[in-house]
């Protein structure tokens, strides 16, 4: 039996409907059963036979049932939204598509939608979340492009709003986040790199303000202290600075008499510009200079095969976080579970190794 506020809250969510979309009543009348035990099956009411709620749900689905956010939000208090907040320039190789399908994977089979916040990222970071927050528009958000002391997870964390993060802060937050090591991934990658006989090495890493960006610093730097190896600084380019910037700066320095032989970078984009500014100056990828990259997909190993690369899953990050983000809404998941992804460096078969295996 429902009270009259519930009674009053079912029908404003029908009437509330779009002409034509399917509604519970939709699918009470093609059961034969009432909105309410139909809305109870959808949710699984342990008082509704498994039979019954299996029948509802096949209806539902296969008329393409949506639940008004709306008024589930009203019944609830929930939204059933969990926003994701990404910066518009960190689109690089599909690397945003991949943490989306990951999401939107682990989603589908909860009763979350995922919605995409986009933000410039000149203007404030803590925007986007602290309107969500403010707003109710979301259960839980998830963000990216963490930085040591960011505003972000503070804010969310003072005020209780479940959120996880893609990288990691050095506050002592407890929060659930996924992060690649981005340490060892560049300690590696000079390890790598010494082993083909380079010997001045330069990193095109990551903003500066940014986490990350510190990890891959101080492994690259540690790398070198003990491989006995010379670091050669860059210019003032990163990872987000344009790929012709990034193309020039390596460019002027391959013309000098010190140049660099081997270029660790924190992405494809940078691999690509380091790649193209020393084959502009006349040298040769695998013979004057080498170069070490992260990378999301296969591409390298396609196109570019000499160019040595590290696998990030980008896919398996957003499905652990999006059973992080349900879980800390439901209340099943503890604040600090974390997952740190260990890099594997996958070296490609160079020709001089062909003709070694070959017996040439």
């Amino acid at each position: 039996m429902m009270s009259h506020d519930e009674t009053r809250s079912e029908g404003a969510t029908e009437q509330s409907q779009p002409p034509g979309r399917p509604t519970l009543k939709t699918i009470a009348r093609l059961a034969g059963l009432g909105v309410t035990t139909v809305s109870r099956a959808l949710h699984d009411a342990p008082d509704i036979g498994e039979e019954t709620k299996a029948r509802v749900r096949l209806l539902a689905e296969s008329l393409g049932y949506q639940p008004n956010r709306a008024g589930v939000r009203l019944r609830t208090g929930r939204s059933h939204v969990i926003a994701l907040v990404l910066a518009t320039e960190s689109e690089e190789l599909g690397i945003n598509s991949q943490l989306i399908y990951g999401i939107s994977e682990t989603l589908s089979a909860s009763a979350y939608q995922l919605v995409v916040m986009l933000h410039d990222p000149a203007a404030d970071p803590l925007g986007p979340v602290r309107d969500i927050a403010e707003a109710g528009t979301a259960d839980g958000i998830l963000f990216a492009r963490i930085e040591p002391n960011d505003p972000r997870v503070r804010f969310l964390a003072d005020r209780g709003v479940p959120f996880a993060t893609h990288g990691r802060t050095d506050m002592g937050i407890e929060h659930p986040y996924f992060d690649f090591d981005n340490e060892a991934y560049a300690e590696s990658a000079v390890r790598r790199l010494a082993s083909l006989g380079r010997r001045r090495l330069t990193l095109v890493g990551p903003p500066p303000h940014l986490t990350y960006a510190r990890h891959m610093a101080a492994g690259f730097c540690r790398g070198i202290a003990l491989s006995g190896l010379q670091k050669v600084s860059v210019g003032p380019i990163d990872t987000d600075s344009p790929h012709e910037l990034i193309q020039a700066e390596v460019y002027r320095l391959m013309e000098c008499d010190d140049r660099p032989d081997g270029f660790v970078c924190g992405s494809a984009v940078a691999a690509l510009s380091v790649t193209a500014g020393a084959e502009a100056a006349g040298l040769v990828l695998g013979c004057d200079f080498d170069v070490v990259v992260k990378e999301s997909s296969n591409l390298f190993r396609k196109f570019r095969p000499a160019i040595e690369t590290a696998h990030e899953d980008f896919r398996a990050a957003g499905r652990w976080l999006a059973e992080a983000i349900v879980g800390r809404i439901e209340g099943t998941a503890d604040a600090s579970v974390h997952f740190l992804d260990v890099p594997r460096l996958a070296a490609p078969e160079r020709l001089e190794e062909k003709a070694t295996a070959s017996g040439a």
